[in-house]
């Protein structure tokens, strides 16, 4: 593992840190515990172990997550529908858990994205959102620092589109990496079936409908209709589709 990276984490461990300081709602109290475990961060990203590693830059997903409470446990939902879907369209376990871990850090690199860009309430300004699309190249240059390859390709990927029309690579089509291409589905499914401060939640009917919509185009058609189906079969799911967004 390269020092550089060890470095970047701790930086940004550093400011997540105090960011909750500064801007909790009664400080530190707005995060959750597990968010509070960033203390550890130092500790972790310094250590050998690969899975320590992992847990250090899971730790600053949940910071992403905190930042905002329109998307809260967004990384936590996106990660656990991408590894029911890739296990359901054949993935061997070990993928299935490199699938999900790279759902729950898909928007690590929005952690140097500033926050007025985030929680704007209106349209991006074209400047704005080039800003906002390079969060999948911080993210996979934070990730790469670290030694955990398989994963940071596919947080690099996630915003990669069926047709091509995608970033950062305009990739298309089976050249996005398979995982990349669960995550993009199970993304745009829960940031469209929770609130957002410019918008409220559709309902799950509504998300899935326009999922259809856009297979082939934005998205693989084989994985929404993947991703369809499990959401048809796993009945605790369906039922619990509003609870997840929420």
């Amino acid at each position: 593992m390269q020092g550089h990276g060890r470095d970047e984490l701790i930086r940004l461990a550093d400011s997540a840190l105090y960011w909750a300081k500064e801007h909790g709602k009664n400080r530190v109290r707005l995060y959750r515990p597990d968010v509070v475990e960033l203390a550890e961060l130092k500790r972790l990203a310094a250590g050998p172990d690969k899975a320590a590693r992992y847990r250090a830059a899971a730790s600053l997903a949940k910071a992403v997550d905190a930042r905002d409470t329109y998307t809260g446990s967004h990384s936590e939902r996106v990660a656990e529908l991408a590894a029911r879907v890739a296990s359901r369209v054949g993935l061997d376990p070990e993928h299935v858990e490199l699938t999900r871990l790279a759902g729950s850090l898909h928007d690590l690199g929005k952690l140097a994205i500033p926050e007025e860009i985030l929680r704007k309430p209106g349209a991006l300004a074209d400047s704005e959102r080039l800003v906002l699309e390079r969060h999948p190249q911080i993210g996979f240059r934070m990730l790469d620092s670290l030694g955990v390859d398989p994963v940071a390709d596919l947080v690099l990927h996630h915003h990669e589109r069926w047709d091509g029309a995608g970033y950062p690579d305009g990739l298309r089509g089976e050249e996005i990496p398979l995982g990349a291409r669960i995550i993009f589905v199970t993304d745009a499914y829960d940031a469209m079936t929770s609130d957002r401060i410019y918008r409220p939640r559709r309902s799950s009917a509504a998300a899935l409908a326009e999922l259809r919509r856009c297979a082939g185009t934005q998205f693989d058609p084989g994985i929404v209709a993947a991703f369809t189906d499990e959401l048809g079969v796993s009945s605790p799911l369906e039922a619990a589709a509003p609870a997840l967004a929420s």
